[in-house]
């Protein structure tokens, strides 16, 4: 009941990400696929999903098994395996995927280099092959090439039964919020008529909030921005020294992933604070 893509990616700037994008006819979607952890790999799990895989499977990546082992050995224990569908890169982006001889049409998967591809009560195999197409031919982090692979399928007519609901989830160590956890990207459209553009929505407001420490840039706070940042900060409410009242911004903002204590301001805040003096969103 579902369309999925597993990957990973060794060259990130902020080290290797293992990430899943999934779409679905089907209630909170994220809630039940994606299963990832770094620097161990990522599963996806669906059809008539066993749960069971997700945690198994993660399980099965720590103690150091292959992605083909792992499906293996999942689907193997499994008497309703003909039923289940499921995706899985490991920890050096080896990928493996597994259709049931009983899942409904269409249905079935295809494996690339860091990446596997797999849907089931799909239009047809055309699906699959573009979020194949689109993943390898896409650049960037491994978020947008996840969507960017959500969303080839989505219009190369993804499930048969309609849209409700979308996810992504990327981690990396250290990448969740505050570097405590590997976390990175976490978003979920769990009921929505067109949940795949939303989910794209969405990250776009996760790069704003949660940057990746690459994609930070700082400007020197010189005299002309001093005064303009006071007199658009006073007019916001916040009063004092100029650091802390961005400080208070940044905060009430929810930016404090895009601050610094030196003589600067970052320009994602820059421009948030732009924006609000203008009166925008």
């Amino acid at each position: 009941m579902t369309f999925s893509i597993a990957a990973w990616d060794p060259s990130s700037e902020s080290g290797p990400e293992w990430g899943v994008a999934v779409a679905s006819k089907f209630l909170a979607v994220g809630a039940a696929v994606p299963w990832c952890a770094a620097p161990v790999g990522a599963v996806a799990t669906q059809a008539l999903a066993n749960l069971g895989y997700g945690p198994g499977g993660l399980e099965l990546l720590r103690a150091g098994k292959s992605a083909d082992v792992v499906v293996a050995e999942l689907t193997g224990a499994d008497d309703e395996r003909d039923h289940r569908q499921l995706g899985v890169v490991d920890g050096t982006g080896g990928a493996a995927t597994y259709t049931g001889a009983e899942c409904y049409d269409w249905a079935g998967g295809r494996t690339g280099d860091g990446y596997c591809c797999q849907g089931n009560i799909l239009v047809g195999p055309e699906v699959v092959d573009a979020m194949c197409e689109a993943f390898e031919n896409s650049t960037g982090e491994l978020a947008l090439r996840l969507l960017a692979a959500l969303n080839a399928g989505d219009r190369a007519g993804g499930d048969r039964r309609g849209r409700q609901s979308a996810s992504v989830m990327v981690v990396r160590e250290g990448g969740g919020y505050g570097g405590t956890i590997d976390r990175a990207v976490d978003l979920r459209v769990d009921d929505h008529p067109d949940p795949v553009p939303e989910l794209q929505r969405l990250f776009d407001l996760n790069r704003l909030y949660f940057p990746r420490p690459e994609d930070l840039e700082f400007v020197p706070l010189d005299d002309a921005l001093r005064a303009e940042l006071s007199e658009v900060l006073a007019a916001l409410g916040y009063q004092g020294e100029l650091k802390e009242a961005l400080f208070g911004y940044a905060g009430t903002e929810n930016l404090e992933e895009r601050w610094s204590d030196d003589d600067v301001i970052e320009k994602g805040i820059l421009a948030h604070l732009r924006t609000a003096a203008s009166g925008g969103p």
